[in-house]
């Protein structure tokens, strides 16, 4: 009895089985015949795949190859071992080991292990090397290398050395260089940024350049601008800015032709001169930051922070830290005469660095000597003054 009702069961569940197939098979053909249109590409590489060489005029929802795959549109996930080519449009996500190809625009996402390249984008891009777009990209690039887009760009760039793009709303981070005509955000590059109206803040490990910037420049050492009021860098080269060179002499005798360079706002220090107070050649070399306050036609206030040593190219090193408020008055639109106290903390090992701030100095406020080495630490009161030309 129950042998004849496993084997009944048998043969209904067989019978289920082939009409579910027959119903499956009748809806896909059906399915194909109207809609012109095949649902899955399964293959080695075109043309070796269930859509033969139909392939690139098919839509699908499901794409899986072994090496390579084409097709017209994918609304789904597609999958490759080295290569996915989409003549039309990306729906879904593309994933492929070395390279996704778009001919329009990619609504989904793109993972690539070396290359994506496409027309638009809405969604992220993520390629070992390079991201390429024709035209504009709605959302975030990830590339070891470089994105390029001939668009505009409304979202995040991130490059292992350059971003480049023609509109950017949003910012750019790269280890070498970020490229934008207009940007609505800030660029963050190893060595420079270029823009030419940034609405936002540009940051390079070594050069800015950018035509209008509402906020600050950054740069390890050099700043250019049509008009940029708060720069930072040591030399800021700002068509509406202010640059001078000034004379000035401190505590120790040190004698300093200086360079300053700058915006509304915030300007760049270098310079290089000598000390008089030692009997050998000592040479003085010092950069620095400064800033503008309370200003008005004739006077204002500058306050500045600035490194310097003394190189008597000789054993032994001299390293002074200034921070010093400068009163300044203008007796004409390009002469100022300025001068005021600081404070100064000084470390040196060398003779001549000693004598400059022996302990006995009613100006030294308190000395350490570091046991580890021969350096001596000191804090002490100082001054400035100086006359520079402006223009």
């Amino acid at each position: 009895m129950k042998q004849s009702y496993y084997k009944k069961l048998i043969q209904y569940t067989r019978r289920g089985t082939i009409l579910a197939l027959c119903s499956l098979s009748l809806a896909v053909q059906t399915n194909a015949q109207e809609n012109k249109t095949l649902k899955a590409n399964f293959g080695l590489i075109y043309p070796l795949s269930t859509n033969g060489t139909h392939a690139p005029l098919d839509t699908n929802d499901l794409s899986v190859h072994l090496l390579a795959g084409v097709s017209s549109v994918e609304r789904g996930s597609a999958f490759a071992g080295l290569s996915n080519i989409v003549r039309n449009e990306a729906k879904g996500a593309l994933f492929a080991g070395f390279s996704n190809h778009v001919g329009k625009e990619a609504s989904g996402a793109l993972f690539a292990g070396f290359l994506n390249t496409y027309r638009s984008a809405k969604g992220p891009q993520l390629a070992g090397f390079a991201n390429l777009a024709q035209a504009d990209v709605n959302g975030v690039q990830f590339a070891g290398f470089l994105n390029a887009t001939g668009g505009n760009m409304n979202g995040v760039q991130f490059a292992g050395f350059a971003n480049v793009t023609r509109s950017l709303n949003g910012s750019q981070f790269a280890g070498f260089a970020n490229v934008a005509n207009n940007t609505s955000a800030s660029q963050f590059a190893g060595f420079i940024n270029v823009a030419k109206d940034v609405n936002g803040s540009q940051f390079a490990g070594f050069i800015n350049v950018a035509k209008k910037v509402k906020g600050v420049q950054v740069a390890g050492f050099i700043n250019v601008a049509e008009t940029s009021d708060s720069p930072i860098g040591i030399i800021n080269i700002i068509k509406n800015g202010e640059k001078s060179i000034a004379a000035t002499i401190d505590e120790t005798q040190t004698s300093m032709l200086t360079f300053r360079s700058g915006g509304k706002n915030l300007y760049g220090i270098i310079g290089a001169g000598y000390n008089f107070k030692n009997e050998d050649e000592v040479y003085a070399f010092e950069v620095g930051l400064g800033a503008h306050f309370f200003q008005s036609r004739h006077f204002r206030l500058n306050m500045e922070l600035t490194q310097s040593t003394l190189e008597s190219f000789k054993e032994g090193e001299y390293f002074k830290s200034t921070l010093r408020l400068l009163p300044a008055v203008k007796v004409a639109p390009w002469i100022e005469l300025f001068g005021g106290p600081s404070i100064n903390f000084v470390s040196t090992n060398t003779a001549e660095g000693l004598a400059l701030h022996p302990e006995s100095d009613d100006l030294v406020i308190h000395t350490w000597k570091n046991r580890r080495s021969d350096f001596r630490q000191s804090l002490h009161i100082g001054y400035q003054a100086g006359l520079q030309f402006i223009f």
